[in-house]
Order: structure tokens, then C-alpha cells, then sequence
């Protein structure tokens, strides 16, 4: 689940500094796990932290700090990822409960695709990524 493959290294390193590869690292595999981008996307579990760091050839994962010094860094790279992997926004959307993110037409998607009646983590909690 919070697996880089060659695509997602391929952006990664597009980056200059091993805090802007490790925050922008963090945002594809956790919005592939939960299907919406975090609001600090630095606000994962030190496993995941670690599990990122370690694919990339960290040796200090700390260095992430700095990756939100700038706001606009993190937002940058969503749109980035957004584009990339061909997610859309549910508010756009016509068929969705109004929150959250789904996968586009793009090559593929970052959160999977559940029936209508399947709960994503987060429903009703103000953080939705249902369909239904």
C-alpha cells in the first residue's frame, strides 16, 4: 500500500532536497491508502514516515519537517499529483456525497473504486471518499 513503484520515483525525483522527496513522496501513498490528500501531509504514522524514507535512500527522515514551510509547496504538488494520476475532485462531481477524491480517467487511479454502498475511512467524519 505504501509501495513507490517506478512512476511515482520518476516525480519523486523531479525534487531538489530529500525534504521535498520525502514530503511529496508521503502525498501519492497516502492519498492511495485513504483516498483523500491530508491536510498536513506530514501527519502520518513514523512507520510510514520511515517505510517512504527507507525506499528512497533517506538516512534522516526528519529532514520532512522543512517540506511545509511553505503552504503553497504542498498544494503545488497535489495539483501535481492530480494531474498525473488522473484524480478528480468529488465536488465537481455529480455523482459523489460532495467531499473527497476519486479516481479519474487517468492511467490509474490512486484510491480504488467502491460500490455505492461501501464506507471509506472518514465518512461522516467531514473527510469522505464514498461514492454514494
Amino acid at each position: 500500500m505504501f509501495f513507490l513503484d517506478d512512476e511515482d520515483r520518476a516525480l519523486i525525483d523531479r525534487r531538489r532536497g530529500e525534504h521535498m522527496k520525502l514530503g511529496f513522496g508521503l502525498q501519492p501513498v497516502t492519498v492511495r491508502r485513504l483516498g483523500v490528500f491530508l491536510e498536513d501531509p506530514l501527519d502520518v504514522p513514523v512507520a510510514v514516515l520511515d517505510f517512504v524514507s527507507e525506499q528512497l535512500g533517506i538516512t534522516d527522515p526528519s529532514q520532512v519537517k522543512r517540506y511545509t514551510e511553505q503552504a503553497k509547496t504542498k498544494l503545488d504538488h497535489q495539483w501535481e499529483i492530480r494531474r498525473m494520476y488522473g484524480l478528480e475532485d468529488f465536488r465537481r462531481s455529480r455523482t459523489s456525497c460532495g467531499r473527497g477524491w476519486r479516481p479519474g480517467r487517468g492511467r490509474r487511479g490512486m484510491a480504488r473504486r467502491r460500490s455505492s454502498s461501501t464506507r471509506w475511512p472518514g465518512c461522516g467524519s467531514g473527510v469522505c471518499c464514498c461514492r454514494g
